[in-house]
């Protein structure tokens, strides 16, 4: 227990209650002291990016025992892509079961993994001082969910929560994985620029609803890895119809294909449709995915598409 939480020291700052800032002393002058701390912390905050910026871009390096990383990644928040990269990557064990799958959680604010796959516990160390990924439904899964308490926020600053993202990289002993997946923070910030220059990507998968607004922030998430020379492997559109499980009447709550003519636009393929329905949501939050939970299921048959669709682009991607 107090190994594993000494690999817990991002940039001199602890997780142990989870990760507030150090409190001034009583004794200094409210004023003066914060403005003491805001400017000896912004001092340090210029130096530390003046060094990044002398370095250049980060030369891209492998992680230890994994074929193809994968990323799910959204420009904007709850549109399923948690849910997405959850059942995604069951869906790669269920299609061939000879493939060994990991999933990653680089979501450093609001990790879902955890809860999402039935995981809780620490992390143990392997000989080397690696942390060992928690394993449920044949998946190896890490996130920093297992590092801090459920309740607890992380009030850190960018430079330490690239610490984290460097750890949670390079610092966890997977084995031999064949596929990884990762699943992003939305955006289009410092975890992802880190995420695409720091490993070798395979190809993402965009994440978006058919809706304006979430797919406006889908054609930047898709930009973004352009502009880093990763090519995307294509969109999924999550929520793509809701049936009233009564009348059986469709309705597209959302909008209607949006996705897919968002694909167009960027001259990329809709990898498949998942539908808004009630089991999805209920088997997430039960921890037990409905690839896992309910393989049969229409809504199951959907992820195993994706992911079918996934590894074919894969396979017929330039090396």
């Amino acid at each position: 227990m107090g190994t594993w939480r000494r690999l817990l020291l991002f940039g001199g700052v602890s997780l142990r209650g989870g990760g507030a800032a150090t409190v001034p002393p009583r004794g200094c002058r409210a004023l003066g002291c914060g403005r003491q701390l805001l400017g000896a912390e912004s001092e340090a905050l210029k130096q530390r990016r003046t060094q990044i910026m002398s370095r250049g871009l980060p030369k891209q390096k492998p992680i230890e025992g994994v074929r193809e990383v994968i990323v799910v990644a959204s420009g904007k928040g709850g549109v399923g892509k948690s849910t997405t990269a959850v059942n995604l990557a069951l869906a790669l064990a269920a299609n061939d079961s000879s493939k060994a799958v990991g999933l990653l959680d680089v979501d450093v604010y609001g990790p879902s993994i955890p809860k999402m796959m039935n995981l809780r516990g620490n992390p143990e160390l392997s000989p080397n001082n690696l942390m060992r990924p928690l394993l449920n439904y044949g998946i190896a899964c890490m996130s920093m969910g297992f590092l801090v308490e459920e309740t607890a926020p992380l009030v850190w600053r960018d430079l330490m929560v690239m610490s984290a993202i460097e750890k949670l990289l390079r610092q966890v002993d997977w084995g031999q994985l064949d596929y990884l997946v990762v699943d992003m923070p939305p955006g289009t910030g410092d975890v992802q620029l880190s995420v695409s220059q720091n490993i070798p990507i395979s190809g993402p998968v965009i994440v978006s609803t058919p809706q304006d607004i979430a797919l406006m922030d889908a054609h930047k998430g898709a930009e973004m890895f352009r502009k880093v020379n990763v090519p995307v492997l294509g969109l999924v559109q999550n929520m793509s119809v809701f049936q009233c499980p009564k009348c059986k009447h469709k309705t597209h709550i959302f909008g209607a294909d949006g996705a897919r003519k968002l694909a167009q636009t960027l001259d990329l393929d809709v990898l498949g449709d998942v539908p808004l329905h009630l089991s999805i949501r209920e088997a997430s939050d039960m921890g037990q995915p409905v690839v896992f939970s309910q393989p049969g299921s229409d809504e199951a048959k959907a992820y195993l598409h994706i992911a079918s669709e996934v590894v074919r682009r894969l396979k017929s991607s330039p090396e």
